[in-house]
This record gives structure tokens, C-alpha cells and sequence, in this order.
């Protein structure tokens, strides 16, 4: 008899989870500023996210191609990358719950939902 062991009980699990974490689309380095010109949703993004770790919250950002085993561990995350292909991303998930789809959220939506704003 062959005993199957689930992918999920192989991944690693994170020591502390994170506040905020994006999930953001194919990028061609870690925060999508490196090209001749600048996204400004992006820079926007990245000073977001310079403001919530300056309140002491934990943000992490992953990439499919260099953070696949975060994608993988969240299964809601993954559920929706599997029903909206690459039109999901990027993902914003707040405290364990997904807040936004398709598109980065406004720091003061990150910020509602972390005083406990409801859906």
C-alpha cells in the first residue's frame, strides 16, 4: 500500500507570516524599477510598502519565478491564478486574507484592513 503524502506538508512554513504580502506578476527584478523608465504604480508600491515597515508590520513580496513555493502555499492565492491565469496578479493578501485582485490596493485600504475593516 502506498502512502501519499500531501505537497502542501512538504513545504516549509514561515517562521512569523507576514502583515501584507503582494503576489505580484512576472517582473524583471524584485520590485519592477530597474527599467529606463519608471511605473509609477509600482514606485507608488514600493514606497507603500517602505511606509508599513516603517509601523513595524512584516510585508513580503514574491515573484512566480523566484518565490514559487509562497504561491503554492497559499491555496487561495493559488485558486485564483488557476481560475484567472495571470489576470489575478498582482494579489494582495492582508493578515492571511486576500483584500484585492488584478490590481494593488491604496495604502489606506491596506490600512483599513488592518484596524479590522470588514469586506
Amino acid at each position: 500500500m502506498t502512502q501519499y503524502i500531501p505537497l502542501s506538508d512538504l513545504l516549509p512554513s514561515p517562521a512569523k507570516t507576514a502583515d501584507v504580502e503582494f503576489f505580484d506578476p512576472p517582473m524583471c527584478c524584485p520590485t519592477g524599477l530597474c527599467g529606463p523608465t519608471l511605473d509609477q504604480t509600482l514606485l507608488d508600491v514600493s514606497e507603500m510598502i517602505v511606509s508599513l515597515q516603517r509601523d513595524n508590520l512584516r510585508v513580503e513580496r514574491y515573484q512566480m519565478t523566484s518565490h514559487p513555493n509562497a504561491f503554492l502555499a497559499n491555496t487561495e492565492v493559488m485558486k485564483l491564478v488557476i481560475e484567472k491565469q495571470m489576470a489575478a496578479l498582482p494579489i494582495t493578501v492582508v493578515r492571511g486574507k486576500v483584500i484585492k485582485v488584478g490590481a494593488y490596493p491604496e495604502l489606506t485600504e491596506i490600512k483599513a484592513k488592518l484596524n479590522g475593516a470588514k469586506a
